[in-house]
C-alpha cells in the first residue's frame, strides 16, 4: 500500500513539473523562435554586409562557450549522456549560450537548424527542476519531458515532440512511462509559443495520394530507400567532418576563423545566400510551386555539415526538413508522382533517415501535412528507416540490440 501511494505521489510530481516545464519552455521557445525569423529576416535583407563577417561571428560564439561554460560546447551530447545515466546535470548557462550562439550563427548566414537548440533547453530546464524536487535522479522522464517541451514549443507538433524525445537518446527503446508528463509539456509548450504569437509550419494537402497499383508501391518503397539514404549520407559526412576537423586543426579558433573564410564566401557567391539559415526558403520554395534547382538538396546538405562540422551553433532538423523537400521536388518529376507530395514525404523521410527514428517522423508528416496520405508516410519512413543502418545525427544516440 505504502509503494502504491509513494507511485502516485511521485506521478503527480511528474504531472506538475511537466505543466510548469512546458509554461516555461513555452515562452523560451518563443523568445527564440522569434527572434530567430527576426534576424533570419534582417539577414535575407542585408546579407551583402552580414555574411562577409561570419568567421568574426564564429570567433565570438568559440569565445563565448570557452569562457562562459566550456561544457556546453557539446550541445546535445550532454542530453544524451544524462539520459544514458553517464553524467548527472547539465550546466543552466548552456540555454543563453546555445540561443545566443544560434542567433548570431544565423545573423551571419550560416546554414544551420533550430531544432536541437530548443531540445537542449527544454532538457537542460526539465532537468534542474527534477533535480530541485528531488526525483529519482536515475530516471529519464523529467529529461524525455523537457525535450518534447522544447520541440513541441518550438515547432507545435507536440505528437512528433513526444515520440521523438522518447525514441531518439536510445534507439529501439521507448520509455513509456515519460508518455503522460511529456505529452502534457509538449502541448502545453505548443499551446503557450502559439499564443504567445509563434506561428506553426502547416500545409495541407488537398488530394490524396492513391495507392491504386503495384507500381505506385514500388515507386514510394524506391522513395522511401533513397530519402533514408540521403539522411545517412548527411549523417555520415557530418561525423567524419567533425572528426577530420577536430584531428586536423585542434585549436577550435583557428579551426572556425580559417574555414568559415571559404564557407563564407561560398555562402556569399551562391544565389544571394540561398543556403544561409534555417533553410525555410527551400521549404516555402518546394510548397509554393516556386523554383527549386536540381541541386539545392546537396548544397543545402554540404554546406549545412560545414557549417556545424567547425563550431557554429544551430540544429539539423530544420535543414534536414529543406534538403527532403528539395529532393522530393526533383524526385517527383523523374518517378511521375505529385512533387508537392514527393516533397512533404521527402520533409519526413530525410528526417527519419538521419535520426535513426520511425514514429515522429511518420508523426510530423500528419501533423504539418495533414491525414490524407497517412499511408505513403508510414511506408516511405519505414524504408528510409530501415536503410538508416542505425546512423544518427546524434553521435552519441545508443542503439538497442
Amino acid at each position: 500500500m505504502e509503494n502504491k501511494s509513494q507511485t502516485i505521489v511521485l506521478s503527480l510530481k511528474y504531472v506538475l513539473l511537466a505543466i510548469l516545464t512546458g509554461v516555461l519552455v513555452g515562452i523560451i521557445d518563443t523568445v527564440f523562435g522569434r527572434g530567430l525569423l527576426t534576424i533570419s529576416d534582417f539577414r535575407t535583407g542585408h546579407y551583402l554586409y552580414l555574411i562577409p563577417f561570419l568567421p568574426f561571428a564564429g570567433l565570438l560564439i568559440t569565445w563565448l562557450y570557452y569562457h562562459f561554460s566550456e561544457t556546453s560546447l557539446k550541445g546535445m551530447t550532454l542530453v544524451f549522456e544524462t539520459g544514458q545515466k553517464k553524467r548527472e546535470d547539465i550546466p543552466l548557462l548552456l540555454i543563453p549560450l546555445v540561443m545566443s550562439g544560434t542567433w548570431i550563427t544565423h545573423l551571419f548566414g550560416g546554414s544551420a537548424g533550430r531544432e536541437g537548440v530548443a531540445v537542449q533547453i527544454g532538457a537542460a530546464l526539465s532537468h534542474a527542476l527534477g533535480r530541485r524536487f528531488h526525483l529519482p535522479k536515475d530516471s529519464r522522464v523529467m529529461l524525455i519531458t523537457g525535450m518534447a517541451a522544447g520541440f513541441g514549443g518550438l515547432f507545435q507538433t507536440p505528437l512528433t515532440a513526444v515520440f521523438f524525445s522518447m525514441e531518439v537518446i536510445v534507439a529501439g527503446k521507448i520509455q513509456y512511462e515519460a508518455l503522460l508528463p511529456a505529452l502534457i509539456a509538449s502541448y502545453i509548450a505548443a499551446y503557450t509559443s502559439h499564443t504567445l504569437g509563434l506561428e506553426k509550419f502547416y500545409v495541407p494537402l488537398k488530394d490524396t495520394l492513391e495507392i491504386s497499383d503495384a507500381g505506385m508501391a514500388v515507386r514510394l518503397i524506391v522513395l522511401g530507400i533513397i530519402f533514408g539514404l540521403t539522411g545517412r549520407l548527411f549523417s555520415f559526412l557530418l561525423a567524419k567532418s567533425k572528426k577530420f576537423f577536430g584531428e586536423k586543426i585542434k585549436n577550435p579558433y583557428f579551426r572556425i576563423g580559417v574555414i568559415s573564410i571559404p564557407l563564407a564566401l561560398i555562402l556569399f557567391l551562391l544565389y544571394n545566400g540561398r543556403y544561409s539559415g534555417l533553410g525555410t526558403n527551400l521549404i516555402s520554395a518546394a510548397f509554393s510551386g516556386r523554383m527549386i534547382y536540381s541541386y539545392d538538396w546537396i548544397l543545402k546538405l554540404l554546406l549545412t555539415i560545414l557549417t556545424l562540422a567547425i563550431g557554429y551553433q544551430g540544429g539539423e532538423v530544420t535543414p534536414l526538413f529543406s534538403i527532403g523537400a528539395s529532393l522530393g521536388i526533383v524526385l517527383g518529376g523523374i518517378l511521375s508522382i505529385s512533387p508537392v507530395h514527393c516533397a512533404a514525404l521527402g520533409y519526413a523521410a530525410v528526417f527519419a533517415g538521419a535520426t535513426n527514428t520511425l514514429l515522429a517522423p511518420v508523426l510530423i508528416g500528419l501533423e504539418v501535412f495533414g491525414a490524407n496520405d497517412m499511408v505513403p508516410f508510414l511506408i516511405v519512413c519505414i524504408f528510409a528507416y530501415l536503410v538508416n543502418g542505425d546512423k544518427s545525427i546524434y553521435g552519441a544516440q545508443e542503439v538497442r540490440k
